[in-house]
């Protein structure tokens, strides 16, 4: 299928595609100096025929290949909604592709029929109309920081692999290796442009922000962690930290440190017990309980411990510290001083990769690095990245205590099972708490405010021969760590529920989630009603959808 028969301009669908009203934007209204908003030329459409088809149907996880009939690389707003218009005229299911690491089947599917491509709508600029920092949904982080910060000297506390794509991050929430610091990102988010689709299935553009005198706030707030491919196609946001004043760009996002301090250790499985263990896991999330509340001076530290699975050899901790506060070396080891609180054996170099942390042993000690520098050295060095061949599950869990006795149990014990050799098998514990926990958890829709650190569950294999063993490990693991509650991390006392930008469609199969309390509730707490009363005035149609998406209420 070409643009010929599927973006024929058709009188009705044509004007459809600029309506405009009370609430809305066309595309050109929307523009701004770094898009002109008129269709200068057709959109680029990809099918099968086209050389460069087989790259466009995947994503980062090679297990999720789509077999669409085209993919279209959308350019400007008003290309989004001619896409979205002809297909929803066309009765043909669409999914959005923005940088492509979706874990789960969310974007790439057997039912897609239409992708919609972002990534060429990929521009950082300043925005004099919204007095903010827009940045296209397109946009991979890394370029994002490179923009704002050799530009104005500004950051977003976004995250840390540099492929990942705006869209999809953002809108879900956004954690990263600033997020004790500065929050989240969608904390610093000011406006969102999205084409949806009404109930009479006509495309419509609408710029949404956080005014509180907007009708389309609603909108905006489900874009703070209402996670991506849940209200229509997103095709900017406008980035503006609350109280900022004035018209310089440089003064309205906060300023990442000139500097941060970078370490890297590990141990060796070779010398752990169970019982050494269990201190380093205790240790580690008894310290971001006991540092949870926002105001002290390790809200500048962000950490990441790698459980990984024996068969690795090593279990490693990497630290990030704002090394421009008072004494950083002396807060860094005072950190490090309470991990190893009874803790038997020295650490050592990280020689051995890690699931998405590379080896990086020039980091055993301390070392001071340049901001960006050290953005882009831990965003690019990520050995999962550029593997072409891997395929991977994933899970998640937020934490708001120590871990209890049980789950470290289940921990040491599915982490040393013989019946797996896998040395990406891993479970990553990283910081949450400090400026997170500043946010109630209904003033964005990211709920997790009172969580201190989360777990992500990874494991990767390329032999399909694997797959079995491998997703048969990771599901045996998970569902064993929250026995107590049903196979998963239920809002409670202890854990906080799951982050939606790590997806995992086992949380609704009732074969593995035997608690009674529905996935939706595990990735938005009670902020979900709200996201579903949004999901029927945007998209009433439930155009928008996958196997994870928000409902439209029964009622």
């Amino acid at each position: 299928m070409g643009r010929r028969n599927f973006l024929a301009g058709g009188a009705a669908a044509g004007g459809a595609a600029l309506l405009t009203g009370t609430g809305l934007v066309s595309p050109a209204a929307a523009a701004t100096a770094e898009e002109s908003g008129a269709l200068t030329e057709p959109i680029t459409a990809v099918t099968p025929a086209d050389k460069r088809y087989k790259d466009l149907v995947r994503g980062w996880n090679q297990r999720w290949v789509a077999s669409p009939e085209a993919v279209y690389l959308a350019e400007t707003t008003a290309q989004v909604q001619e896409v979205v218009q002809k297909a929803v005229t066309a009765g043909k299911r669409l999914t959005v592709r923005g940088g492509g690491h979706c874990w789960e089947d969310w974007v790439f599917n057997a039912d897609v029929r239409v992708i919609l491509d972002m990534t060429k709508m990929n521009k950082v600029y300043f925005d004099p109309a919204k007095n903010a920092i827009a940045v296209e949904a397109g946009a991979q982080l890394l370029n994002v920081y490179e923009r704002m910060y050799r530009t104005w000297g500004v950051a977003i506390p976004a995250g840390m692999c540099f492929q990942v794509g705006a869209g999809g991050h953002i809108s879900g929430g956004g954690w990263g290796m600033l997020c004790r610091k500065l929050g989240l990102v969608v904390d610093h988010l000011y406006a969102v442009e999205v084409v949806a689709v009404d109930a009479n299935g006509i495309a419509r553009t609408h710029v949404a922000t956080r005014e509180a005198t907007d009708p389309h706030r609603d909108l905006w707030w489900a874009h703070t962690g209402g996670g991506g491919g849940n209200f229509g196609v997103i095709t900017r946001f406008w980035f503006r930290s609350p109280g900022a004043t004035g018209t310089n760009p440089a003064g309205l996002l906060p300023q990442p440190p000139a500097e941060v301090l970078v370490s890297a250790v590990s141990w060796p499985w070779a010398e752990m017990t169970k019982d050494r263990f269990a201190r380093l896991v205790k240790n580690y999330g008894d310290w971001h309980a006991r540092n949870l509340k926002p105001g002290g001076v390790y809200d500048n530290l962000v950490t990441m411990l790698a459980l990984n699975h024996k068969s690795n050899g090593y279990i490693g901790l990497i630290t990030q510290l704002d090394a421009t506060i008072p004494d950083a070396e002396g807060v860094l080891n005072r950190f490090l001083g309470e991990m190893t609180a009874g803790l038997d054996i020295a650490h050592q170099p990280l020689t051995t990769a890690m699931g998405e942390l590379s080896a990086m042993p020039e980091l055993a000690k301390p070392r001071r690095m340049p901001w960006l520098q050290a953005a882009r050295y831990l965003g690019t060095t990520n050995p999962t990245l550029n593997d072409p061949s891997l395929k991977g599950d994933f899970k998640s869990s937020y934490y708001r205590t120590a871990m209890p006795d049980a789950h470290v149990d289940a921990f040491y014990r599915h982490l040393t099972r013989d019946d797996l050799v896998n040395p990406t098998a891993s479970v990553l514990l990283s910081s949450f708490g400090g400026q997170v926990n500043a946010v109630a958890p209904g003033d964005t829709a990211a709920p997790h405010r009172e969580a201190a650190y989360k777990a992500a569950w990874m494991i990767w294999w390329t032999d399909p021969a694997d797959e079995a063993k491998s997703l048969q490990w990771i599901r045996e693991f998970f569902h064993g760590a929250y026995a107590d509650t049903g196979g998963v991390p239920v809002p409670n006392a202890v854990t906080d529920g799951c982050y939606v930008n790590y997806p995992d469609i086992d949380l609704h199969d009732p074969a593995y989630n035997t608690s009674g309390v529905p996935w939706s509730t595990l990735y938005y707490k009670d902020n979900y009603p709200r996201l579903q009363q949004v999901k029927k005035k945007y998209d009433p149609r439930n155009v928008f959808r996958h196997s994870q998406s928000i409902q439209l209420p029964t009622s």
